[in-house]
């Protein structure tokens, strides 16, 4: 009874026991990654991907998906710098304030168009998204002028970059800006998701879209709502990424749709729709700065990187499909 338990456990949490069995390996196989100041690093450079997570786990609920995220991020990171330098702004806290609502409007906005898109217009998502991929990628460097807008005051930088509460061993700081703000995003969209009305529509709709459509779920609007929420995720990871480099790059986000997806999948969103998580999709998102992380540090080739991950998405979709199949 007990063995069956504990198969049981380890099927229902297999991103967990799979996250603490390569922290004990990396920990093994290089002293530097349980560090402190590693540490540290390993929980920022989770952040963009968290964000970015966390709206696609919506729209992966909904059995939909949105691969222009990256190029999202581009744009918004860099209408946020453009329009700090348009206003010559020099505050600290209204710098970050214009940051963050240059990312949600711009993030919703981009959303919206996306959602009538494939809600009203009836375009299949993972097309429309294709398209746009490119669109907003060329679009991108149109607004920026082909290249990285510079020339940015240093408060600029504290979303992204800033550090609090300084110690001994931390000179410029302990805590990074940047985590908090990430924590904030995915736990306001995690209650959203699992705590609200609409959170229990999304997962009726990603189960059965006509069941709930005769519910009297307004389906379309739903959808609508999604890609809006994915839009808003991916337009502050955009002013975030902006920031922790101190410029708006029209190459920036370029391939972070597939670590967003992956972290997603990873975390139990069934690409099917119906099911998913924000809490358990950072668990992804951890699997993968942990593989990127520790993979660094034994100096491994990064191609090998992204060879590891494109292999990862491929055995998370057939354990997904696994899963589908035992459920049958």
């Amino acid at each position: 009874m007990k063995e069956k338990n504990i198969k049981q456990f380890i099927t229902d949490n297999i991103v967990i026991v799979v996250l603490v069995l390569l922290v004990i390996g990396f920990s093994i196989g290089n002293t530097t990654f349980l560090k402190t100041a590693n540490v540290i690093n390993l929980f920022g450079q989770m952040c963009l991907n968290a964000i970015l997570a966390t709206g696609l786990t919506y729209v992966i609920i909904l059995g939909g998906i949105d691969i222009s995220v990256g190029s999202s991020m581009a744009i918004t990171g860099i209408l946020a710098a453009q329009v700090v330098l348009a206003l010559n702004i020099q505050s600290t806290p209204l710098i970050m304030a214009v940051q963050i609502l240059v990312g949600l409007a711009g993030g919703a906005l981009i959303g919206l168009f996306i959602g009538w898109l494939v809600a009203y217009r009836g375009l299949v998502p993972m097309i429309c998204t294709l398209a746009l991929m490119q669109a907003f990628r060329g679009l991108a460097y149109i607004i920026s002028g082909g290249g990285p807008v510079y020339g940015l005051p240093n408060g600029f930088s504290v979303l992204g970059a800033g550090r609090l509460i300084e110690t001994e061993s931390f000179k410029t700081g302990i805590i990074p800006v940047i985590v908090l703000f990430t924590i904030i995003v995915v736990l306001i969209f995690h209650i959203i998701l699992t705590k609200t009305v609409f959170g229990r529509h999304v997962f009726a709709v990603g189960s059965n879209a006509s069941v709930a459509h005769m519910c009297g779920i307004n389906t379309k609007m739903v959808t609508l709502k999604c890609h809006m929420i994915c839009g808003i995720t991916a337009g502050l990871a955009g002013i975030v990424a902006a920031s922790k480099v101190n410029n708006g790059h029209p190459a920036t986000g370029d391939g972070y749709e597939m670590f967003a997806i992956a972290a997603t999948v990873l975390g139990g969103t069934s690409l099917a729709g119906g099911s998913g998580s924000v809490a358990r999709a950072m668990f992804g998102c951890a699997i993968i700065a942990v593989i990127n992380n520790g993979m660094t540090l034994m100096e491994i080739s990064a191609y090998w990187q992204k060879v590891v991950i494109g292999a990862i998405i491929i055995l998370a979709v057939m354990l997904d499909m696994a899963q589908k199949g035992k459920e049958e």
